[in-house]
């Protein structure tokens, strides 16, 4: 089983504090879409006919694009790939683009999951960010998915805002958990270099949350939605039983994806490959049968520490017996030396076969899982 990732880069306008490949040139969203179709077929041996069980369509903003745009895309995914009735076939969305009209629209197509970025209720945040709904149009897109027949709905939720306190943080997952989404992604936020945060922080028109109030926040992220019985299936993701991310977990599970537009990333078991981040490099690229990614060989340590990190940050944990068969004896040994002393500290646990974080351990989790990591 495989996943296809399907890059959609175009927004009305970019959030401050995005540093995602995206364009606001709407005027080539026609010509994309049909790039994007020529690289499913110019790749469609990358995943070696294996069945498809994901469909994720991300962003940018997925929902800028128009019932023929879909029309193309799918027509194209069930020409060329083998896909499972049972697929899980997200899109992401913006709240603002959710009218009735646009929300009827989707219905037509396979999508059985929505992901949708509200980020926060706090309505003065949600200016300074840049984002174009308000904590209303964002209550009313969710209920108006529901009522279209959508069972299967993600919010994205952002704390360490600047401004924010843990009376808003608590407000924003009280909102949330009040409309009862089946899964929940939320992350800290991170200024990165080169977007409009960073520089708003450089000239001192922003502060950063500092590192008691992001525990704080985190804690209270945890705990709150435990108490709504929302499992904590990875780091930044949380689910009611059984509703975990198909999609985001075969990251996490080792499983080969085909990522296709301009900069996204492919996964082979062997080696990974991104694409060029342009969107105008990309479409001329593909269009002229060019090369438009790069390619990385993945040698024995290379996979050993992508398998610590995508496995010890999930609720299921890394698997010793697979460890061991996949990169022997050595590294197995090796990364139970250096568990030993996060073990013996109570922020890794070890259970029949399965080593994992605990609760203490997720707060310092990059700590754990750099320490495990081979070093030449």
């Amino acid at each position: 089983m495989a996943g296809i990732y399907i890059h959609i880069p175009f927004c009305k306008r970019r959030c401050i504090y995005c540093d995602f490949y995206s364009t606001t040139q709407s005027e080539k969203k026609t010509a994309y879409v049909a790039a994007l179709c020529r690289e499913l077929d110019q790749r469609k041996d990358y995943l070696q006919g294996e069945r498809i069980e994901t469909i994720y369509l991300g962003g940018g903003t997925p929902s800028q694009l128009e019932d023929k745009d879909f029309e193309q895309i799918f027509q194209t995914l069930h020409r060329l790939y083998d896909i499972s009735p049972e697929a899980e076939i997200t899109i992401e969305a913006n709240p603002d683009d959710l009218t009735d009209e646009y929300v009827n629209m989707l219905r037509t197509f396979p999508f059985n999951r929505l992901s949708m970025g509200i980020q926060t209720f706090q309505e003065n945040i949600l200016r300074l960010l840049h984002r174009r709904h308000t904590a209303q149009q964002a209550v009313e897109a969710f209920e108006r998915c529901r009522k279209a027949g959508f069972t299967n709905i993600s919010i994205d939720l952002m704390y360490g805002l600047p401004g924010e306190t843990l009376q808003t943080w608590e407000a924003d997952l009280r909102q949330a958990v009040s409309m009862k989404p089946e899964h929940i992604s939320a992350y800290h936020l991170i200024y990165e270099e080169g977007t409009v945060l960073w520089k708003l922080r450089e000239q001192h028109r922003v502060e950063e949350a500092d590192e008691d109030l992001s525990v704080s926040l985190f804690t209270q992220l945890i705990h709150k939605l435990k108490d709504y019985g929302y499992q904590h299936y990875e780091i930044s993701n949380f689910c009611l039983p059984g509703m975990y991310s198909r999609h985001n977990s075969s990251y996490w599970t080792g499983k080969k994806y085909l990522g296709c537009g301009p900069s996204a990333h492919s996964y082979n078991g062997i080696s990974r490959q991104w694409n060029v981040s342009s969107l105008d490099h990309y479409i001329e690229q593909v269009n002229n049968g060019e090369t438009y990614f790069e390619v990385e060989e993945l040698d024995l340590y290379t996979r050993y520490n992508d398998f610590v990190i995508t496995t010890i940050r999930t609720m299921w944990g890394m698997q010793l017996d697979v460890l061991k068969e996949q990169f022997g004896t050595k590294l197995y040994n090796y990364c139970l030396r250096m568990a030993q002393p996060h073990l013996s500290q109570g922020t890794l646990e070890l259970s029949n076969g399965v080593l994992k974080l605990t609760e203490k351990g997720v707060f310092i989790s990059d700590g754990i899982m750099s320490d495990m990591l081979w070093v030449d």
